[in-house]
Order: structure tokens, then sequence, then C-alpha cells
């Protein structure tokens, strides 16, 4: 077998173990869902009737306040999934299991690339789950199958950009405590954004940050995509964003695991 053959069999050996594990201690998963499902139910049912009103139909392509909220609680679940790779990452570095693989032959590139793969796994089955709760709620997308196979590609590249980025905060994080707080700007990013109102909406300062910032233009795409809204350039912006995140996310678990390594 050749080196790149042993780290492929390699890495499906840590991506079967990182998914046994989730299987075993369910907790983080559940947690991953629950809290944009809850973000749901506050917004749409609690908040939705005024800030339905105030966005009016344009924005959410003829439809109920819950068609324009839906992606973004959507992208939301995405960013989710990094809490929990942040945690095992850095749950595994410190509980001495990488000393043991360390002293087996195996790829060391299985270890990091295990776990991306089995979060992007388990992120987008919450994001599966979470768009099913949005459809019970009355949320009804125009989408085309082929948009519905967009929707999943965007959806697919910024979970594995999430994933490098949260993966390398687990491998600098000195403790599980700090690991689980640190991707927490992540999560909340989206609602500085166009996930619940429109940037028109806000004070100049933090309506150039909304539009600036790389979840909007991810967060219209999705909405573009399913709700036949206007998507315009958001498509690049939003890919080339997940681009860059995924590639800076990767040199720098990279770096920090080699650091780790050799302590």
């Amino acid at each position: 077998m050749t080196t790149l053959s042993y780290a492929a069999r390699d890495s499906m050996t840590m991506l079967r173990r990182n998914l046994k594990h989730a299987l075993r201690y369910p907790s983080m998963t559940v947690s991953v869902v629950a809290m944009p499902v809850m973000m749901l139910l506050l917004f749409n049912y609690v908040f939705g009737g005024a800030l339905g009103s105030g966005i009016g139909g344009t924005s959410t392509g003829g439809g109920n306040y819950i068609d324009y909220v839906a992606p973004g609680i959507i992208l939301m679940a995405a960013t989710s999934g990094a809490l929990a790779v942040a945690v095992s990452v850095c749950s595994d570095m410190t509980e001495g299991i990488v000393n043991r693989f360390r002293t087996m032959s195996i790829s060391r590139a299985s270890f990091l690339t295990g776990h991306v793969l089995g979060s992007v796994i388990q992120t987008l089955f919450s994001i599966a789950l979470v768009t099913g709760v949005a459809l019970l709620m009355g949320f009804r997308p125009s989408a085309t199958p082929v948009e519905w196979i967009a929707v999943v590609g965007v959806l697919a590249l910024l979970v594995l950009a999430l994933t490098w980025v949260a993966a390398a905060m687990g491998l600098v994080a000195k403790n599980v405590e700090t690991a689980s707080n640190m991707p927490m700007p992540l999560t909340f990013l989206p609602f500085l954004g166009s996930a619940i109102v429109p940037p028109e909406s806000m004070p100049t300062g933090l309506r150039w940050f909304a539009e600036y910032q790389p979840f909007t233009p991810v967060i219209e795409t999705l909405r573009g995509l399913l709700m036949g809204t206007e998507i315009g350039n958001s498509g690049l912006i939003a890919v080339g964003w997940c681009l860059g995140l995924t590639l800076a996310g990767y040199l720098w678990a990279r770096t920090a695991f080699a650091r780790g390594t050799k302590r």
C-alpha cells in the first residue's frame, strides 16, 4: 500500500471511532440541534409577528417571517457543530489518547481528518433535523432539485470550513472548558448579519459590519436558493469566504497539532 492509502485507511478508522463515540455519548449532538431549534421557535413564535411585519413580503419571497428566518437558523445549526469538534479534539489532546496514538503505526494526519469528517457528518445530520423542524413550523421553500443540491453544497462547504477552524481552536485550548467557549462567537455571529433582520434596518456602523462579515453572503445565498430571492454576487463571495476559512483553519490546525505532538 502507498503512503496515501495508509493515511486514507487510518482516517476511516478514526472516523468510525468518532462516530461511535458520538452514538455512545449523544448529549453534545443533542445540544447542537437543540439550540437552533429553540432559536427558531423563539424568533418565529415570540418575535415573528413584530419582525415579520417590519420586513415585509419582498425579503421573504412573498411568504411569512418563517420563510425569512429559517435559512439563517439553518446556518446557525451549521455553526453550532463547531462547538462539538472543538471539545472532542481538546478532550483527546488533554486526556492523553494522542500520546497513545503516537506509539502506534498510524498516520498522524488521520487524527484530525477523522475528527473533521466525523463532525461534518454529524453537523449535516443536525442541519437536516433543524430543516425538518422548520418545515413542520410552516417553512415553505420554492427551491428546485438543482437548487436544493446547491444549498447542500454551500452548507457542506461552510461546515467543512468551520470544522477546521474549530479543530484548531480545540488544539490550542488549554482545557475542555476553554475549548467549549472559543467557538461561541461563530455561533452568534450570524445574528449580527442578515439571519434575523435585513442589514438595511440596522444602524450605520452595525449595518456596515453585517454586510461585510462572512456569514451574510452565505445566508443570502441560502435564502435566495431556497426562496427564489435575488442572490447577486453573494454566491461567489460565500464560496470565497468558505474556501478561505477552510484553508486558514487547515493550516492553523496542522501547525497547532505539530506543535502539540512535540511537547
